[in-house]
């Protein structure tokens, strides 16, 4: 259930960002000199792009050179998601807590997984998602625990307030890096861009466990996807932030496999030497069940015939009350 519901957020996530940096590509294609006015376009506009813009120049005039717009672009994203990071390196521990905890209790989970195909009534499939939420309850693992999805929201804004701030400067959107103008997509930013998501995706694949792989494989390449299509639609001010987001990623993996993840591991095991892992099912939990249900079935059979029986027996009565009245 924890799996499908960080899919959904994850999935909901990508989709919003989108479906933003599409709405942005349309309103500069439209009004590519007028800055937005009203709405939250023109909130963020105002209080981020701006200031964006002024830091962009800033930067450029202190580097100087032909590409000091994009330099600066860099620099202030960058500070951006260096920003971030404490709060992504939460959540990579978080992620790596459930993992650790979702091994220990790996058998029952099996186990209810495996009844819970056998189960074809609503009232079964009832039962076994009951087991298996007291399951987390008495081990004391979190539904949600481990999902990441605080720290690409907060992105939203930034990554309007960069497309603005470039579409809506005379000369920040006539400024070029690497050849390729800032306001337009670059397929040669894109594709390095791409290839630091791909580096870390593939990195965590060394961390998650071999029965997870294959459920997370699309998950993995979503990221990548995502930062390529976006990436294509849009500028390559925005493919640069995906770039540098891109490294930091990649640093941000190298901390979680060789920093955080063996500290949590020896946290987990002190914790469950301290509180075992509780056992909740077994397969005589589930044979208890069955024979439960089983004698359910049966005096809810002996009740119905029971019930026909006597509905025969009052059909007839009242058959020889008419035949005496007669």
């Amino acid at each position: 259930m924890k799996k499908s519901v960080r899919r959904i957020l994850l999935f909901a996530g990508l989709l919003g960002l989108v479906l933003l940096t599409a709405a942005c590509s349309r309103q500069g294609v439209s009004a590519a000199t007028k800055p937005p006015t009203g709405g939250p376009y023109g909130f963020i506009y105002k209080y981020l792009a701006v200031p964006f813009q002024q830091l962009i120049l800033y930067t450029s005039k202190t580097i100087g050179g032909k590409e000091s717009y994009a330099w600066g672009i860099i620099i202030i994203s960058f500070v951006v998601r260096l920003v971030l990071l404490p709060l992504s390196l939460m959540q990579s521990k978080k992620s790596v807590v459930q993992q650790e905890k979702m091994k220990v209790i790996q058998p029952q989970m099996q186990l209810i997984q495996k009844h819970q195909k056998d189960a074809t009534t609503q009232e079964e499939q009832a039962q076994v998602s009951q087991l298996m939420m007291e399951v987390y309850r008495k081990n004391n693992i979190k539904l949600t625990g481990g999902i990441g999805c605080l720290p690409l929201l907060l992105q939203f804004p930034v990554f309007i307030a960069i497309y603005q701030a470039v579409q809506y400067s005379p000369e920040i959107s006539k400024a070029t890096f690497w050849g390729a103008p800032l306001a337009k997509p670059s397929l040669i930013i894109t594709i390095i861009a791409t290839l630091f998501y791909v580096i870390q995706a593939w990195m965590s694949t060394k961390t998650i466990p071999e029965e997870q792989k294959q459920q997370m494989q699309m998950m993995l390449l979503m990221s990548p996807a995502m930062t390529f299509f976006i990436s294509m639609v849009s500028s390559a001010a925005l493919a640069l932030y995906f770039l540098i987001g891109g490294v930091i990623i990649v640093i941000q993996q190298l901390l979680n496999d060789f920093v955080i993840t063996p500290r949590v591991r020896k946290q987990v095991d002190a914790d469950i030497k301290e509180h075992p892992v509780v056992t909740v099912v077994t397969e005589d939990t589930f044979k208890k069940m069955a024979s439960q249900q089983s004698t359910a079935t049966n005096n809810s059979a002996v009740k119905q015939q029971e019930a026909i029986i006597h509905q025969r027996n009052r059909q007839r009565n009242a058959g020889k009350q008419q035949h005496k009245n007669k």
